[in-house]
């Protein structure tokens, strides 16, 4: 009898969502390690990121330095972490100003009217013309370089990607009889959209952020590579990385060791992008191969 009604209730039910794949696991693991490395970061160090100390130049991994020194002395565990908080920082604010561009304001405008829309796509469209890295490129130019500016920069730079998106599943949630029927029964725009076509669209916009987020990343990093990011002190990835590349022959673990890191953190978040695709739409919610 109690299997009887286990099998009524697992047909009746709703459908169960799929067993998370181990290679899912190990990317949202690497994630939270990222983010606990970025908020503990002065509780897993004793040193500081900018201390030189010219007579340990280049020295290997130790019990005082586990990840060994740079050419200036400098210990490379504690710019690695400190460098996490930088990137993770200038990486969500990018992805929120690119969500704010190109979600919020791309809403605001299909939901007011054909002519706000239309100038609005006009202005993601002169932003489209160039390519991501070399909008974000001109962005710096044009306010300078600091973290701020970094965030505005990748935000302005992947927004058209966000709005695009926007505008199609919008006018695709739009054009949907439910939507049609409330209109008939007295439904303002500004109420069909908050409850009845948002609720439908915020995990396609959901998704698009988790894939703007690492591209995010590898835009700060090539604009810290080539000296148009955060300040030169400064400890993120692409600094990192740069400082490093001339001497990747006399002490290659000192460029392998942020190139590791941003690597795995990239391909972990490009991965979760696809996992969220299929958890958050119903539509795609199908059976997943282990």
């Amino acid at each position: 009898m109690l299997a009887a009604f286990t099998q009524k209730q697992t047909a009746g039910g709703p459908m169960p969502l799929p067993r998370m794949p181990f290679k899912f696991r190990v990317c949202y693991g690497v994630i939270i390690l990222v983010v606990l490395a970025a908020v503990f970061a002065s509780l897993l160090t004793s040193w500081s990121p900018l201390d030189q100390d010219l007579l340990a130049r280049d020295a290997g991994i130790s019990a005082e330095h586990i990840l060994g020194t740079d050419h200036f002395g400098r210990d490379v565990w504690a710019r690695l972490l400190y460098g996490t908080q930088t990137t993770v920082e200038i990486a969500a604010g990018g992805t929120a100003i690119a969500f704010l561009i190109g979600a919020v304001a791309a809403l605001a405008a299909l939901n007011t009217s054909r002519i706000a829309a239309s100038l609005f796509f006009a202005f993601i469209d002169l932003i489209r013309a160039l390519p991501s890295t070399l909008m974000a490129l001109l962005v710096i130019v044009g306010l300078g370089s600091g973290t701020a500016q970094l965030m505005i920069a990748t935000g302005v730079a992947f927004s058209p990607l966000i709005a695009y998106v926007t505008r199609s599943v919008f006018l695709r949630e739009a054009s949907r009889d439910y939507v049609l029927a409330a209109q008939t029964f007295g439904g303002s725009r500004w109420h069909l959209l908050r409850f009845h076509i948002l609720p439908n669209i915020s995990g396609a916009l959901l998704t698009q952020a988790a894939i703007v987020l690492p591209r995010c990343i590898v835009t700060e990093s090539v604009l810290s590579f080539l000296g148009l990011g955060s300040s030169p002190d400064a400890p993120t990835w692409g600094r990192m990385i740069a400082d490093a590349a001339p001497l990747i022959e006399r002490a290659p673990r000192e460029i392998l060791v942020p190139l590791a890191a941003l690597v795995s953190l990239t391909f972990a978040l490009a991965l979760i992008s696809n996992d969220l695709r299929v958890r958050l739409d119903p539509l795609r919610r199908i059976p997943s191969r282990q």
